[in-house]
C-alpha cells in the first residue's frame, strides 16, 4: 500500500528525512571540506547546530560590540612627512 511522507532537501536538492540532516548538509557545504581525508565538516556542522543557541549569542554579543567599536583613530588624517 502507498503512503505519504515528508522530506526535507538541502540547497543541492538532496532529500533527507529530517530537517536537522539537510541544515546541518548545508552548514556542512558552507564551511567546504576541513582537515585532511574525510572532511570534519559535517561533525563540526553537527556541532554548530546542537550549540546553535550559544552561537547565537556570540554573534549577537559580536554585533553589538561591532556597533560600538571605532578603531583607534578613526577619522583623522594623518599624514607622514617625507
Amino acid at each position: 500500500m502507498a503512503r505519504k511522507g515528508t522530506g526535507f532537501f538541502d540547497a543541492r536538492g538532496h532529500y533527507y528525512k529530517t530537517p536537522e540532516e539537510a541544515t546541518v548538509s548545508d552548514l556542512a557545504g558552507i564551511l567546504g571540506k576541513i582537515g585532511d581525508g574525510e572532511s570534519l565538516a559535517p561533525g563540526i556542522a553537527h556541532m554548530m547546530l546542537d550549540r546553535r543557541s550559544e552561537i547565537e549569542r556570540l554573534f549577537a554579543e559580536h554585533d553589538t560590540m561591532m556597533a560600538e567599536y571605532q578603531p583607534v583613530g578613526a577619522g583623522k588624517v594623518t599624514r607622514l612627512r617625507a
